[in-house]
């Protein structure tokens, strides 16, 4: 009837009727649709979601800088103090720089793995991770980019570990602060090797939370010396693997001298579980 309000029979989702599915018409007239608070965005959140948005796709780039602090109030159409803010909340995630008194505003850093890090300092601080488990996930990584190295380097590639396991020998006697200075080196150098952009980050990541953990125990004990000698040695041996293509056993050094280095450090019960971990993947 003309002027009179008809039911549609349709569905949530916008697809035809399917047997035994139920349609709107068939609620109670008593139904309500509920919908979720919406959380008002704040506009420094808006500058802040933009130049993320920017440096992620490449329009802007590290070493770029952003405009003056002026020219961003007229730009986005906001007060200094909301520029400041975002500002504060794109450094407080290593994606800019600010210096004081620079007419060309804030330098671009690009991505970085600043954010994860503090993350990750969080919930070791929450104790929600320990130490075995960043030796558990390290065990894993490292072995993984080990092998991936073992099948992938190149004579320059293996020129350049070659150079940084020389690095970490000329260090010991600096001391545990030098010699790990040299040994992140390493690690990097074969983590970009693997060819996975996780790897390399989260190796950078976890591998500075570890010895930021343990570097105090380590530099006061009698056996430090000795720790980097014998770390010395199986990085030798998995740089020998890595240069004779040797995957499996690239990757059953690395979490051996992981075990060997670490194992020590850690309570009994962890370190009995490390030790599962090591025998189940030699035995996978």
């Amino acid at each position: 009837m003309t002027g009179q309000a008809r039911s549609h029979s349709r569905r949530v989702d916008g697809s035809g009727p399917k047997p035994g599915s139920a349609t709107l018409e068939e609620h109670d007239e008593h139904d309500e649709v509920s919908f979720r608070p919406i959380r008002p965005v704040r506009s420094y959140e808006r500058i802040v979601e933009q130049i993320e948005e920017a440096i992620v796709e490449g329009r802007l780039r590290e070493g770029d800088f952003l405009p003056s602090e002026r020219e961003m109030m007229s730009q986005f159409s906001v007060s200094r103090s909301t520029v400041r803010e975002a500002m504060r909340v794109l450094e407080s995630s290593g994606l800019v720089r600010s210096r004081p008194g620079n007419p060309n505003g804030a330098e671009v850093l690009g991505l970085s793995t600043v954010a994860l890090r503090k993350t990750v300092d969080r919930l070791v601080t929450g104790r929600r991770i320990r130490l075995v488990h960043l030796i558990h996930f390290r065990m894993l990584m490292e072995s993984s980019a080990n092998m991936l190295a073992a099948r992938l380097r190149t004579s320059e590639d293996l020129a350049a570990m070659k150079a940084a396991l020389e690095e970490m020998r000329v260090a010991m006697p600096r001391g545990h602060e030098a010699f790990c200075a040299a040994d992140v080196r390493f690690h990097g150098l074969v983590a970009q090797v693997s060819g996975n952009a996780l790897i390399q980050m989260f190796s950078e990541v976890v591998h500075d939370v570890v010895l930021g953990m343990i570097s105090p125990a380590i530099a006061g004990s009698q056996q430090g010396a000795s720790m980097m000698e014998l770390s010395l040695l199986h990085h030798a041996d998995a740089l020998e693997a890595i240069r004779a293509k040797d995957a499996p056993r690239a990757g059953r050094i690395a979490r051996e001298n992981l075990f060997e280095h670490f194992g020590a450090l850690l309570p009994p019960e962890d370190c009995t579980a490390v030790r599962l971990l090591l025998d189940a993947c030699a035995h996978g």
